[in-house]
């Protein structure tokens, strides 16, 4: 409201003008000695004419001179006409947008004149007319002191204010903000400025300025007022500029402004917006009305395929087939198939090879021979490539085979085999029955790396779909299992645990990991595992009694020794996770964690704000990130413990910043400053961080800065930065990535570590040949997935030091990375059946329309496609025609449609 401002600017500029003009006329009259010239009473003559009003004009001015005149008179009856005659020319007056209206011009002059008649005069409809002429003409005036059109505003309320038109209506708007702020200072009464505030808000709505209305709301504090203002015609709008602003709002008001924007979306029945909406509070008590309130089944189903997408685990009663029936969606017990359908429709169902990915035929002919060598790190590498690869749809060449013999899992050896039966896993997502089968021959033979391989395998299996017998729990609950002597077959026990039910909250899970979390004698990497799959299963519950259990540990003296362990940064990033999302909620634990009395206290605190503030892009707290990282740390013995500080600072930065476009761009540049100045931890979380702020979203400018860093002289850097180009293009196909992975390939070839991540980030690319997606944002990335999030974060945090986990014998930590792939599909389904159709839709860039004018296009450049279609990110998509209506408001996932009763068909 600032920027368009007041129309005095225009008319002091013009006076500045005038001054400058007869400055120069008189320098002019001087002569070379700096005397006036002779003839300068002629030249006077002539600038005075040139300042001669027209005809019209001057006539314009001698009315409302006259009429100045009149209000100066001590006949009161003259008064009325003159003030009705003085409005009726200002307001049929016209002028361009950069010019003052003429009859405020002229009036100008008179201003002090009609103020001190204001003063003077007794109170009534005559002095109440007077201040409503008095607040036009102060527009005029831009002193910051004066906010004379509010003034006098206030002096006549109860006249029209919209027939003084709508740059008036912005000015007062504008004085109402500053003197508004000036009260609560002085800790003055505001009431009538809100109630003033509460005049202009209709008229805003009425001429497409819902942007004025809801910024003069925001600042007035009185934005749960709006809801009475909206109507049919203009919720959508006012609703999609709230939302929008949430980014850039702090706490609490952000959740009022999301509160709000869900009530008005209630009271006009859009319940899949509404939804989205109580999603994003992470409001479970919201979201379960907001479900119950859906009228028909469709919507129930539509509502609960939303809520199964966020991995939010609701029990509902099952008293009917209807009600089984919304419990099947959200147990998301559909989400093999479609995914199977989707295979199918795109001709993607025939299993793909290692080779197929490796391409190494197109590597140098030089060393084509030398990476090939058979060994159990290249057939591991296989391995992972053939579980990413094919992840999902059931069949492979490897894994599942006729003779269990020749199963790939013999070609690898120790804590391979666990990785390589784990991958079944992956092979058979979603699909329980299924997948129990061809896990369950490997449970129970003896070499303890497959047993644990298994375990693993059953938690992946149930990541994202639920069945009715928790096998997971059944299978990986049990006491031989979470208390085998082997600490391997304990370990995926736990994560199998903790992927299986992540997001559920579930406190039958916590019963089995907090005797092992509480237990003094445990060896840190069990114990590390079981706080991570407790954070996981609460991940944003900001559940007290957990985070409790998980802190005793830490100001426990016995343990302090441990405390210096690789695997303590799994402790830290569980009890972060907790509050994961919850921004102020988590400054109890950062309280708590000062009484820790050891270096590695301070970076568990940094990993718990970041988790706290995570996606909000909260511009303070990327700056606090970016001080720690400008510290430099002596890396001595008494340090140990802090040396993570600086790492989790700067994947905080990303983790940030990603849920906000502006911040991206931003912390790009901050990334680059990094590299060249950082120390050397730093260094390596760089590349991390990036992959982060961009996963599956191969941009030009990220992945060419990251090939950059995979040549890297520092070996963790070229590590990290090898594994970033596998997240930003995972499940992309992105053909510019794939070929410089191959390059790197021939680059590494001696280099085994470098090499295995190499392979990683190749079967990463080829995700679920190329449906997959590892972002943690969906529904038109209005929604960050905690779940997805928490298990980006493991695999992150266990990539700061890659050496010591991944590319040495704990790899079987990258299948955290699970809980965050999910198909980039939409499938709709008919209404009626909830049988899957074909319908034809626009798929195409996503075009931010907030605060636009009219019904813009919110897709541009787009191509029809038949569903199940596959949308890259960044693309949304539309309906072709109204044959059909879709009950969910963003076409993504899965989309159910109602037959148009209305619709007539192609004429």
């Amino acid at each position: 409201m600032a920027q368009d401002g007041d129309v005095s600017k225009a008319a002091d500029k013009g006076k500045e003008k005038a001054v400058d003009a007869e400055q120069k006329v008189d320098d002019s009259q001087k002569d070379a000695a700096g005397k006036p010239a002779a003839n300068g009473a002629k030249d006077d003559g002539k600038a005075d004419s040139s300042e001669e009003l027209s005809e019209e004009d001057q006539q314009l001015k001698n009315e409302l001179e006259m009429i100045v005149e009149r209000l100066t008179e001590s006949d009161a009856t003259l008064y009325k006409p003159a003030l009705e005659a003085m409005k009726n020319l200002i307001k049929t007056s016209t002028s361009s947008m950069t010019a003052v209206p003429k009859p405020l011009k002229f009036l100008r002059p008179h201003y002090e004149t009609m103020t001190k008649l204001y003063d003077e005069w007794p109170a009534g409809d005559d002095k109440t007319s007077l201040a409503d002429v008095l607040s036009v003409i102060g527009m005029t005036f831009s002193d910051e002191d004066r906010q004379d059109t509010l003034r006098y505003r206030l002096a006549a309320p109860t006249l029209d204010i919209a027939s003084w038109g709508h740059e008036y209506v912005r000015h007062l708007a504008l004085e109402i903000g500053i003197v508004h702020n000036k009260r609560i200072s002085a800790d003055e009464s505001t009431t009538e400025l809100v109630d003033l505030a509460l005049v202009l808000v209709p008229l805003f709505l009425k001429t497409n300025a819902e942007a004025d209305a809801v910024d003069l709301m925001s600042e007035l504090e009185t934005i749960d007022k709006l809801a009475q203002f909206v109507d049919e015609d203009t919720y959508a709008r006012v609703c999609l500029y709230m939302v929008s602003m949430v980014n850039l709002l702090t706490y609490p008001d952000n959740e009022q402004f999301l509160r709000v924007a869900h009530s008005i979306y209630k009271k006009y029945n859009q319940h899949t917006q509404a939804m989205v909406l109580a999603i994003r509070l992470n409001d479970l008590e919201l979201i379960q009305a907001d479900l119950d309130d859906a009228e028909d089944l469709p919507l129930k189903q539509q509502l609960a395929s939303l809520i199964a997408r966020q991995r939010i685990w609701l029990d509902l009663p099952r008293n009917t087939p209807d009600e089984e029936k919304v419990n099947e969606t959200l147990f998301n017990s559909q989400l093999p198939a479609h995914f199977q359908a989707l295979g199918k429709e795109l001709n993607l169902l025939e299993p793909k090879t290692p080779e197929d990915i490796y391409k190494s035929h197109l590597e140098s002919s030089r060393v084509a021979g030398m990476t090939n060598f058979d060994s159990a790190r290249n057939n591991l590498g296989a391995a992972f490539v053939n579980a990413f690869v094919n992840a999902g749809f059931g069949t492979d060449t490897m894994m599942i085979v006729d003779n269990d013999k020749e199963s790939w899992v013999w070609k690898t050896k120790e804590e391979g085999m666990t990785s390589t039966v784990a991958s079944l896993g992956m092979l058979m997502m979603w699909d329980i029955d299924g997948g129990l089968d061809q896990v369950d021959k490997y449970t129970y033979l003896p070499e303890p790396e497959i047993s644990a391989g298994a375990n693993l395998a059953i938690g992946i299996l149930n990541c994202g779909a639920r069945c009715d017998s928790e096998p997971a729990l059944a299978l990986l609950a049990d006491n031989d299992k979470l208390h085998h002597k082997d600490p391997l077959i304990r370990v995926t026990a736990i994560m199998g645990l903790g992927l299986a039910y992540a997001g559920s909250n579930r406190t039958d899970i916590l019963d089995h990991l907090l005797p092992i979390i509480q237990d003094s004698s445990e060896n840190m990497q069990v114990m590390g595992m079981a706080v991570l799959a407790c954070g996981m299963v609460f991940v944003g519950s900001s559940n007290a009694t957990v985070a409790e259990a998980i802190v005793m540990p830490l100001l426990d003296d016995e343990r302090k020794p441990d405390l210096t362990d690789k695997w303590t940064r799994f402790m830290a990033l569980g009890l972060g996770l907790i509050y994961f999302g919850r921004q102020e909620e988590v400054d109890v634990i950062l309280e708590t964690l000062k009484a820790v009395d050891h270096p590695m206290a301070k970076a568990t605190s940094v990993l718990a704000s970041i988790c706290a503030w995570a996606g909000t892009g909260a511009v303070l707290k990327i700056q606090e990130l970016l001080h720690l990282c400008n510290e430099h740390v002596e890396e001595t013995d008494e340090k140990k413990g802090d040396e993570l500080l600086q790492p989790y600072a700067v994947l905080g930065i990303g983790l940030i910043a990603m849920g906000e476009d502006v911040g991206q761009e931003m912390v790009l540049r901050q990334f680059g400053h990094l590299m060249h100045y950082g120390e050397p931890n730093i260094r390596r979380a760089v590349p991390l961080a990036l992959g982060l702020v961009s996963t599956s979203n191969p941009q030009m400018k990220i992945y060419d800065t990251l090939s950059r860093y995979s040549h890297d002289n520092d070996g963790d850097v070229a590590i990290n930065a090898i594994f970033a180009m596998g997240l930003v293009g995972a499940g992309t196909n992105n053909a510019r990535l794939a070929q410089l992975l191959r390059q790197l390939a021939s680059y590494y070839h001696r280099d085994q570590e470098a090499l295995f991540m190499v392979r990683i980030a190749q079967g990463l690319l080829h995700m679920g040949k190329g449906t997959l997606s590892l972002s943690p944002f969906h529904t038109d990335r209005q929604i960050l997935s905690r779940v997805a999030a928490s298990g980006l974060l493991a695999v992150l945090v266990a990539m700061i030091d890659a050496k010591q986990f991944i590319t040495a014998d704990s790899h079987y930590l990258l299948y955290f990375i699970v809980t965050a792939m999910y198909p980039r599909f939409l499938i709709t389904l008919d209404a009626e059946t909830n049988k899957p159709i074909t319908v034809n839709v626009r798929v195409g860039q996503a075009v931010d329309v907030v605060g636009q004018a009219g019904r813009p296009k919110t897709i541009t450049g787009w191509q029809t496609q038949s569903t199940p279609v596959v949308l890259a990110h960044g693309e949304r998509a539309e309906l072709e025609d109204d044959e059909y209506i879709s009950l969910s408001s963003i076409l993504e996932g899965v989309v159910i449609l109602r037959k148009n009763p209305n619709w007539e068909g192609s004429k």
